[in-house]
C-alpha cells in the first residue's frame, strides 16, 4: 500500500533543504563518512518538510525549537509530538487465537533476515523452528493459543524481565491499553551536523519518525524476547504495541507513505533524528543502491546524504546514525539536551 505526495524533492535541492531553506543548491561532495550538508538559512517559519508529516497523528506541532545534540551542538530542530498510533493505516493483527489461524488473523515474525507470517501454523510449530521442546504456546486439545489480552498481562510480559507466568505466550498489546495522554516528542535537527563518534548500531531513541506519524524504532531485542519462550509478533506494517511508548516500527514494508524522488531515486518516507532523510529501499526501477555505508547511507547530487531501509527481514530500518541525534521526550514542554548521558532503555524488550 504505497502512498506517493504530489511534493517532488526538486532539482538539486537535498532534504535539508525541505528542513531548513536553502539559499542555494547542494553539491554532493562523495564523502561517505563526513555527509555534506546543504548550507540553511536561519528558518523564521516551519520547514517545508512539515507539511510531510500527516497532521492526524500530532498531538503538538511540528514546530521550531532550540535544542543541543548529542555531541554537544546548540542548534534549532523540528519538535514532533506523537499520537501513540499513525493514523495513515490500520495497525495489527498481531497474536492468532487458534492453531488454525490463517495469516489473515496474525502478524508476522523476524527472525535470520526473513519474514515469517505468525500464524497458527508458525506457532504450532515452534518446538521445531527453534530446535527446543519448552515451546508449548497452545492447548494442545483445544489448539487455543496463549495471547497477553488484557492490558495487565501485557505489561507483565512485554519487558525484559518477563512474568513467569506469562512465558510461552504470544505477547500483544493494544492501544486502549495505553494510559490516557501518552505522547512523544521527537525533537531533530533542522540542519545535519557530522557526528564524531558513529555507534554502531541505533540507540533506543530510536531511527526517526515516518511522515505517517509513525517512531520507527531500533532493532527489536528478539533473543530477549524468545529467551522467555515468547513471541511479539509485528503486524504487516512491521510495528506492534508497547505498553509504554505506544505503536512504533521495528521494520518498513510498504504501508509507509513517499514522497517522489527526481531520476527515480526511492521515494523519501521519513527523517531520521539526526536530520537526514529516510528513502524506501529500491529505486522506482527495483534496483538498490550498491554504494551504501554501514549505516545504510549514500551521498548523490541533488539529494544529498540520505539513508535507505533494510529489508524487512533484517530487523533493523537502519544500521546506525552518521549524524549528531536530537531527542525523544516524554513531555512536549521539556527541553531537549541529547547531550546528557542517556538513561537505560524502558525494562521491556519491545
Amino acid at each position: 500500500m504505497r502512498i506517493y505526495f504530489t511534493l517532488k524533492v526538486a532539482g538539486a535541492y537535498s532534504a535539508a533543504c525541505l528542513l531548513a531553506g536553502c539559499a542555494e543548491p547542494t553539491k554532493a561532495t562523495g564523502q561517505q563518512d563526513q555527509p555534506d550538508v546543504a548550507h540553511a538559512v536561519a528558518p523564521t517559519e516551519l520547514p517545508p518538510i512539515a507539511a510531510l508529516f500527516d497532521p492526524a497523528a500530532l498531538s503538538k506541532g511540528p514546530s521550531v525549537v532550540d535544542c543541543t545534540l548529542s555531541e554537544g551542538t546548540e542548534t534549532q530542530c523540528l519538535s514532533l509530538t506523537l499520537n501513540p498510533e499513525p493514523s495513515e493505516f490500520d495497525i495489527g493483527p498481531w497474536c492468532p487465537r487458534n492453531i488454525s489461524d490463517g495469516p489473515d488473523m496474525a502478524g508476522i515474525w523476524l527472525d535470520g533476515g526473513k519474514v515469517y507470517d505468525a500464524d497458527g501454523s508458525f506457532i504450532q510449530n515452534l518446538p521445531e523452528f527453534y530446535k527446543d521442546d519448552v515451546w508449548q504456546m497452545f492447548d494442545p486439545e483445544t489448539g487455543k493459543i496463549n495471547v497477553t489480552d488484557n492490558k495487565i498481562a501485557c505489561e507483565a510480559a512485554a519487558r525484559s524481565d518477563v512474568d513467569l507466568a506469562y512465558e510461552n505466550h504470544c505477547v500483544e498489546c493494544q492501544i486502549s491499553y495505553l494510559d490516557e495522554g501518552l505522547t512523544q516528542t521527537f525533537v531533530i535537527p533542522l540542519e545535519s551536523t557530522a557526528a564524531s563518534r558513529i555507534a554502531p548500531r541505533v540507540d533506543h531513541g530510536g531511527v526517526g519518525v515516518a511522515f505517517s506519524g509513525a517512531k520507527m524504532d531500533a532493532s527489536a531485542p528478539t533473543d530477549a524476547i524468545l529467551s522467555a519462550h515468547t513471541l511479539a509478533p509485528f503486524d504487516d506494517c512491521g510495528g506492534h504495541v508497547n505498553p509504554f511508548a505506544g505503536y512504533h516500527l521495528h521494520a518498513a514494508t510498504d504501508c509507509l507513505k513517499g514522497v517522489e524522488s527526481p531520476d527515480g531515486h526511492a521515494p523519501m518516507i521519513g527523517l531520521a533524528m539526526d536530520g537526514y532523510a529516510i528513502h524506501e529501499r529500491l529505486n522506482t526501477d527495483g534496483t538498490e543502491p550498491t554504494d551504501l555505508d554501514t549505516c545504510r547511507g549514500h551521498d548523490i547530487s541533488g539529494l544529498g546524504y540520505h539513508y535507505h531501509v533494510d529489508t524487512p527481514g533484517s530487523n533493523a530500518i537502519i544500521g546506525c546514525h552518521t549524524g549528531q541525534t536530537g531527542c525523544v521526550l516524554d513531555s512536549p514542554s521539556a527541553s531537549c539536551d541529547a547531550s546528557q548521558r542517556r538513561g537505560p532503555p524502558p525494562p521491556h524488550p519491545e
